[in-house]
């Protein structure tokens, strides 16, 4: 699986999943929270497939690699 969420894309989607699944507790308590599992598992994972289809990267690493190929 490649890398390709970076370390500030990856604290976001943390705190944004873990706000969406708190909202299935507090708030309007639906289970639309529930949606916040994904941010969550791309923020882990630091692999995001949406990000793979369109060929974006965040992740700095993975930049300088690619620019040293070249």
């Amino acid at each position: 699986m490649k890398h390709n969420v970076g370390s500030a894309d990856k604290i976001i989607r943390i705190i944004l999943g873990v706000f969406l699944v708190s909202l299935t507790m507090w708030g309007p308590q639906t289970l639309w929270g529930l949606v916040g599992i994904i941010p969550i598992a791309t923020g882990l994972m630091t692999s995001c497939p949406v990000y793979s289809i369109l060929n974006i990267s965040t992740d700095r690493m993975i930049v300088k690699t690619e620019k040293l190929k070249l």
